[in-house]
């Protein structure tokens, strides 16, 4: 694939791709006027990011790095690149609000130019903001600028290239700008797949997934991303890290995982050597009803500890059950649809039937009720489209965020009631709480909550109160402040909590041996 090969650039305002935006169907904006009561809240036109603060003198040394059609001061593209798709961050765009818009957009292209640009923001105080596909919902691309000579996005779209293939280790070197389907049609090519789908990823790039240790939706069979990552390259402004030079090592701490999760704030990842797989020749999904969450959650537990794990394994609560369901009578009554299991298989004929009716032995036996394709199927149809079904509501008045956690199975029950109790006491009792075990483990698993109430005169604090209400309760029930979606700027009060005074103490020294001027990503991650 060529680096110059266009991307397609997500709404400034909305999710995703412009194109694939569509408005709440007629049958389901009765549903919503009832619940929720109809808004009209439309976006602000015309907003323009405040005038770049890097004059032609210091820009001048960017252009002589990257050349100077790729350092762009114009006020639409760094509109682009200003904030992720959290709902705050949606909610500021929608009302005109850009303070946080880079001063210029810099694309590099290779590890050279990467360590290049480093090298000169530190000499000048500019921090840089690491960018790939935009999708973050922690405030991890809000970088603070306060004490520094401007701000500039990385933006890593030009490096996207499939750098070396191994199949005989199975393994493959990839460039952080590759979106997730780019870097999937680049190893379909040589039969092979990463697996990795997270709901981010039609936009979400490479280098995102291993800076934040994505989780896709198929991990129960492929694994988190940081566990693919057998070796990495970054940039630091103190030099370059090559990492990763045997599939396992004793020699000492990891130094992969200061690079995995760290949110560009220790260094820029310049490629990524995976795990892959063969393409599998069948993919089967179904779905599975059971009367209770708790039960549902007992008969994934058992999977997983007895190593009977599918390749997608999905558990909706009582009110996300009901909710995503068109005709909940179909699995027990409309006064009773009990939840939704998903579950999915893929690999080779053999692999798949063999893991199939041994999952299906399993479930019968623990009291699953079997719904058959039409639920797994639905669901594959639309793993990747509830945020164009978040900004559409947003659109109407409905405040609409997501928030997720880890546990360990003995203590899954509480973390989900107290969540759900602290959702609901900080937004009110019109609130919708929904939630889902999305991701599993031998030891424990990740809830992942959904949240729709109508929107207040102050939307942001509305949702920063509930939010602060939720994390509290987490850390207070001895669960992670995040799984899977980073720390950002919006966690990091809860994740020095989770991390201890000592935890926070080494993430600084990192910190100041990696980047001691501060430039990549203030304010964001560490404590």
């Amino acid at each position: 694939m060529s680096p110059e090969t266009p991307t397609v650039e997500m709404h400034p305002q909305r999710w995703g791709d412009p194109a694939a935006a569509t408005a709440l169907p007629e049958s389901a904006l009765g549903l919503v006027d009832l619940a929720f009561g109809l808004q009209d809240r439309p976006a602000a036109t015309g907003a323009t990011p405040p005038p770049s603060a890097l004059d032609d003198v210091l820009l001048d040394g960017l252009r002589g790095i990257v050349g100077a059609e790729h350092v762009l001061v114009d006020d639409a593209t760094r509109a682009l690149r200003t904030r992720g798709k959290s709902t705050p961050d949606l909610l500021r765009a929608r009302a005109g609000d850009l303070a946080d818009a880079p001063d210029a957009v810099v694309r590099p292209d290779g590890h050279a130019e990467v360590e290049a640009v480093l090298a000169w923001a530190h000499e000048h105080r500019v921090a840089v903001v690491p960018f790939g596909g935009g999708t973050c919902v922690t405030g991890g691309l809000a970088a603070r600028r306060d004490g520094f000579a401007g701000l500039v996005s990385l933006d890593l779209v030009r490096m996207k290239r499939l750098l070396a293939v191994d199949d005989v280790s199975m393994t493959a070197t990839l460039q952080p700008g590759l979106r997730g389907p780019e870097a999937e049609a680049l190893l379909a090519a040589h039969g092979l797949t990463l697996g990795h789908f997270p709901q981010s990823f039609e936009h979400a790039s490479i280098g995102g997934f291993a800076a934040t240790r994505s989780s896709g939706q198929s991990s129960a069979g492929y694994g988190r991303f940081d566990a693919m990552v057998v070796g990495l390259t970054a940039a630091t402004p103190t030099g370059p890290l090559d990492l990763g030079s045997a599939p396992a090592n004793a020699a000492g701490p990891d130094l992969r995982q200061l690079l995995l999760g760290s949110e560009g704030a220790f260094g820029v990842i310049t490629s990524v050597t995976v795990r892959v797989r063969r393409l599998p020749e069948v993919r089967a999904y179904e779905g599975w009803r059971w009367p209770s969450f708790d039960a549902g959650s007992d008969a994934m537990r058992t999977l997983a500890q007895a190593g009977l794990l599918p390749t997608v394994l999905r558990l909706s609560d009582e009110s996300e059950t009901a909710i995503n369901l068109a005709d909940p009578s179909s699995i027990g009554g409309a006064d009773d649809p009990g939840c939704l299991m998903v579950t999915g298989y893929e690999g080779t004929g053999e692999q798949v039937a063999a893991r199939r009716d041994a999952v299906t032995a399993a479930l019968t036996r623990l009291g699953g009720t079997p719904l058959g394709t039409e639920p797994g199927d639905k669901w594959v149809q639309g793993r990747f489209h509830a945020p164009y079904l978040r900004d559409a509501l947003l659109d109407h008045g409905v405040l609409v965020e997501t928030l997720e956690t880890a546990t360990f199975w003995s203590n899954r029950g509480r973390l989900y009631a107290d969540v759900k109790a602290a959702l609901t006491g900080a937004l009110g009792e019109g609130a919708l709480v929904l939630c889902h075990v999305s991701h599993v483990y031998e030891t424990g698993c990740s809830l992942y909550f959904t949240v729709a109430v109508r929107q207040g005169d102050d939307p942001i604090a509305q949702w920063q109160a509930a939010k602060a209400a939720a994390s509290d309760a987490i850390i207070a029930a001895g669960a992670t402040i995040t799984h899977h979606h980073a720390v950002g700027t919006d966690h990091r009060p809860w994740f020095a909590e989770e991390v201890g005074e000592v935890g926070v103490r080494v993430l600084r020294a990192v910190k100041a041996e990696l980047d001691p001027a501060g430039i990549l990503n203030p304010g964001v991650l560490v404590p």
